[in-house]
């Protein structure tokens, strides 16, 4: 294990400590208490509004196309298949103390095993963190913007967004988890 893994990470971000997937973004809310949260901290009923009111359009976008993704994939043993649509999830459970998924602000941690899938959203801060060397480079690159190491568990995709995470991708995104 390289210096860089083998340190404690201190894992922060929205969501649950455990569960199917985990996205990792760069960059947390601008807006306290999110700027400067130090755990993963379930978010409470129209906290997402809350979030989208006070942070902007492109926050909108991360939880609808992160609630898109869910409602694509339908992971085995997730909440999800009990809602209708991605936006009645998005608005009753997405990142909830009930919801199996978190949306982190952190370099992920291998060696805790508390997340069936890590994936970081953004092929630029992946990079980063591939020159930091935080994680392995056993990455299987499939194009120029998803690339998979299926021991580690760990997808590249686009960024949560409706121009670079499309519906068409957001399917390739879900097969790649299939495929593991």
């Amino acid at each position: 294990m390289n210096t860089a893994q083998s340190k404690k990470i201190l894992t922060h971000g929205l969501g649950v400590t455990t569960g199917r997937v985990a996205f990792y973004i760069e960059h947390p809310p601008s807006i306290e208490p999110y700027n400067n949260l130090m755990q993963v901290s379930a978010l409470a009923n129209r906290e997402i509004e809350h979030i989208n009111a006070h942070c902007g359009n492109g926050w909108r976008k991360i939880f609808n196309v992160f609630a898109k993704f869910l409602f694509a994939a339908k992971l085995p043993d997730h909440d999800i298949t009990n809602y209708s649509t991605w936006q009645s999830y998005r608005d009753s459970a997405l990142l909830q103390a009930s919801s199996q998924e978190a949306l982190l602000f952190s370099t992920p941690d291998f060696s805790a095993k508390t997340y069936d899938w890590h994936i970081i959203a953004g092929r630029t801060y992946a990079k980063s963190l591939l020159r930091d060397q935080i994680f392995t480079n056993n990455l299987i690159w499939l194009d120029d913007e998803f690339a998979v190491d299926y021991n580690l568990r760990l997808i590249i995709s686009p960024f949560l967004d409706y121009r670079q995470l499309s519906n068409i991708k957001i399917n390739k995104l879900v097969e790649i988890i299939r495929q593991g």
